[in-house]
């Protein structure tokens, strides 16, 4: 497929905004991978050219969270764990169930989400909802419900594990931003790698696309590490509520 100038306008400058969004909140796929096919990629290869533009990006992401000690490296690799079989399993699950009752489900569950983040006003660590021997279990768990709806549905993955984190294990927001970032980056690359094997990226998309992820994702991740919890609350309900819009608008036609 021929790349021309237009498409690299109109992708790179989503790319950005999705990076930025992606590195506080998550949810940056919500962005992303729609401006492929807005530039004209069919699904499968937006799908490759999307996943090596938000490798590049999330890994920078995650090296800024590292760098500054914010990655629970315990929970991260229980949660990785889990999230790899959970998203085969999720992919699996695609092809035997009508996807549009599994992201109805999500989007009745949504509001009690919402409603979790606007309890705990600052998103400030505090006691989790399981006890701490139970912690790396938790995790596990955690990375495998959340690998199915990654596998089944895919968008807003890094903010339910941010919610997870903070929610169940108590864990500071910028420390369960870290820990997103980690588990995020493991399972992309996966899916990278199976996407560069059947020949599913356009690199001369892509790389360019990466530079501005790059970008997006450091500068959100600055921004995230300097003003803390408060930031971050603001991005996950505006990510909520576009995860709720987009599914809304996917399933409706479905149902009816």
């Amino acid at each position: 497929m021929q790349v021309t100038p237009l498409m690299v306008l109109i992708v790179c400058p989503l790319i950005f905004l999705g990076g930025f969004i992606d590195s506080i909140a998550g949810g940056g796929g919500l962005i992303t991978l729609p401006a492929y096919y807005l530039a004209g990629l069919p699904p499968a290869l937006a799908a490759g050219t999307n996943k090596l533009s938000a490798v590049a990006g999330t890994a920078v992401a995650t090296g800024k969270y590292v760098s500054k000690g914010l990655v629970e490296w315990k929970q991260g690799f229980a949660s990785l764990l889990g999230a790899v079989p959970g998203a085969a399993f999720g992919s699996l699950l695609l092809t035997l169930i009508p996807a549009a009752y599994a992201k109805l489900g999500v989007v009745i569950a949504l509001p009690m989400v919402a409603a979790l983040v606007l309890r705990n006003r600052t998103l400030t660590p505090g006691r989790g909802l399981v006890p701490e021997k139970w912690a790396l279990p938790a995790c596990f768990a955690i990375g495998l419900v959340i690998g199915v709806y990654d596998g089944l549905i895919g968008p807003g993955t890094g903010t339910f594990l941010i919610l997870a984190y903070v929610t169940l294990l108590g864990d500071e927001a910028l420390r369960a931003g870290g820990t997103a970032k980690l588990v995020n980056l493991s399972t992309n690359l996966g899916s990278l790698i199976s996407l560069v094997f059947t020949g599913n990226v356009l690199y001369a998309l892509a790389l360019p696309a990466a530079a501005f992820g790059i970008a997006g994702n450091w500068l959100g991740a600055t921004l995230a590490i300097k003003k803390g919890a408060p930031f971050i609350r603001v991005l996950l309900m505006a990510v909520l509520g576009l995860l709720m819009a987009v599914l809304l608008a996917d399933v409706i036609p479905d149902l009816f």
